[in-house]
């Protein structure tokens, strides 16, 4: 019964000084099991495959998760983009304009050689028009749907998508091209994959 009582006034103080703070307990994000249902639906069977942290110049952007369905994920010979369904679940360590995002992915895209000039002032426009505004805990999930489109969920709410085959391929080639800008990243969503 002690313990009972000093876990609860523990648990208590925590919240309150978190809640003057503005902080968000780590205990209060209880919502983790509810934030995968979109990606369950999306995959079927979804599983996590690997996950790491994204950093810039040692702050840490975000908390990068790859899932994968029931056939897994297998990149292809040239360490490219496979063909497999899969989601990619980034948790924002920080507040991030939605714009920027937009900025941040086509230069990354630009970086790897893909798409047309022309493509990819489309893509950015479309990027701009979908991705929201961040705030410190907001999950982004994009849904790779190869040869077809890519599918964006804010916290388990569907955004939209962008039906573009050669977008959806770039835009998840940022993180699992073998020639991305982040490679120790890629090496840790794909950890237990075949890279």
């Amino acid at each position: 019964m002690i313990l009972y009582i000093y876990v609860w006034r523990t648990l208590y103080i925590s919240t309150m000084l978190c809640c003057m703070w503005g902080a968000t307990p780590a205990f209060a994000n209880s919502d983790k099991a509810i934030s995968n249902v979109h990606i369950q639906q999306e995959l079927g069977q979804a599983k996590p495959l690997g996950k790491g942290t994204f950093r810039w110049f040692g702050i840490a952007i975000y908390d990068a998760q790859l899932w994968v369905g029931k056939d897994g994920y297998l990149p292809e010979a040239n360490g490219q983009l496979g063909r497999q369904t899969i989601a990619l679940d980034l948790t924002y360590a920080r507040n991030l304009i939605g714009a920027k995002i937009a900025e941040a992915s086509i230069e990354e895209i630009q970086k790897l050689k893909l798409g047309t000039e022309e493509q990819r002032k489309s893509w950015l426009t479309q990027m701009t028009k979908l991705f929201p505004d961040v705030k410190e805990g907001n999950h982004i999930t994009g849904i790779f749907l190869p040869g077809l489109a890519a599918r964006f969920y804010l916290d388990g709410k569907l955004l939209g998508e962008i039906k573009d085959p050669e977008f959806a391929h770039a835009f998840f080639s940022i993180w699992l091209d073998k020639k991305t800008s982040a490679p120790g990243l890629r090496q840790k969503l794909l950890e237990t994959s075949s890279q």
